[in-house]
């Protein structure tokens, strides 16, 4: 059996701890699962955030300047002590709706959730997550590299200048210097037809933000009300959530120079077409073809929409 395929009890089986000095995977062992909880899921940089900001705006049905980022945190992430976070989430009354980055087979998946895979053009990510890197402060790196094992390998430096010497080096190593990319994506698209999962794509909700939130309120069976509608919309936009960037990003914005601005950077798709050789582009497109099959590596390259809910 593949890892991340469903087991023959009909539930995908954690196969697999991962603990690094951003996150650990164990703390999901013991977490108190409410039927109605969601999850919102992705390797990183794929539009986690909007998501989360418009199931928020969902949940609360469109309440103004929504503490997002104490809310609805990165549960396995110890840049934060982690018993916090956990006395935190247990004591809230409303619908939970946490972020994890961690790959299917090392979560311990419940099936009366509902999860959210927000995914990206591998290339529109890196792009958006050098800047994230570039741009972290220096007290990120200091706590990383005190929670990693000494040893000048592991250590975790501040991005190169050279965008695509980054993306080179992230292709060729899979995901460097964070967790591995395609592992990801392949194991959240082989649970995207169970009826708990949602796969939602980061062209999709910039094409047609409308459609996008009502088919996630269809998923999370949250009636829209027509009065708070355009209320819900604005809410969810760049320009709103760029101005309330301190009660959105995550950490408050602390962890970045500039803080929370600098987290909402552009938001925008294709930066790369002007900056990647044609044998950077073919080298990419090959490997997603070869670790995600045709039918996925196209959806991730653009965004087409494969289910109707």
């Amino acid at each position: 059996m593949a890892a991340n395929s469903p087991t023959a009890t009909g539930l995908p089986t954690k196969l697999r701890d991962i603990c690094n000095p951003v996150f650990d995977s164990r703390v999901w062992d013991d977490f108190e699962f409410r039927d109605d909880d969601i999850i919102i899921a992705s390797w990183a940089k794929a539009g986690t955030t909007w998501v989360q900001q418009i199931v928020g705006q969902l949940i609360f049905n469109g309440e103004e300047d929504i503490p997002l980022s104490e809310i609805s945190p990165w549960y396995e992430c110890v840049l934060v002590p982690h018993e916090r976070v956990r006395q935190r989430v247990r004591a809230q009354t409303h619908r939970r709706f946490l972020k994890t980055h961690l790959p299917l087979d090392a979560f311990r998946f419940f099936p009366n959730a509902k999860f959210i895979y927000c995914a990206r053009d591998g290339r529109d990510a890196v792009w958006s997550l050098h800047n994230h890197h570039f741009n972290f402060a220096p007290i990120l790196y200091a706590q990383i590299n005190s929670n990693a094992q000494t040893g000048a390998n592991q250590r975790f430096e501040r991005a190169t200048a050279d965008v695509v010497a980054y993306f080179r080096e992230w292709l060729a190593r899979d995901g460097y210097p964070f967790w591995p990319f395609w592992e990801h994506v392949r194991g959240w698209w082989a649970v995207r037809e169970w009826p708990n999962v949602m796969l939602i794509h980061f062209s999709e909700l910039k094409r047609d933000m409308p459609e996008q939130i009502r088919r996630i309120a269809r998923f999370l069976e949250i009636p829209i009300h027509d009065d708070r509608w355009p209320i819900i919309l604005a809410h969810c936009t760049f320009d709103y959530m760029e101005t309330h960037a301190q009660r959105v990003a995550p950490f408050g914005g602390a962890i970045w120079n500039g803080g929370a601005k600098t987290f909402m950077y552009k938001g925008t798709n294709g930066r790369w077409r002007d900056h990647l050789t044609i044998d950077d582009v073919c080298a990419y497109e090959e490997r997603a073809r070869a670790e995600l099959g045709e039918e996925c590596a196209r959806w991730l390259a653009t965004g087409n929409p494969l289910v109707s809910r």
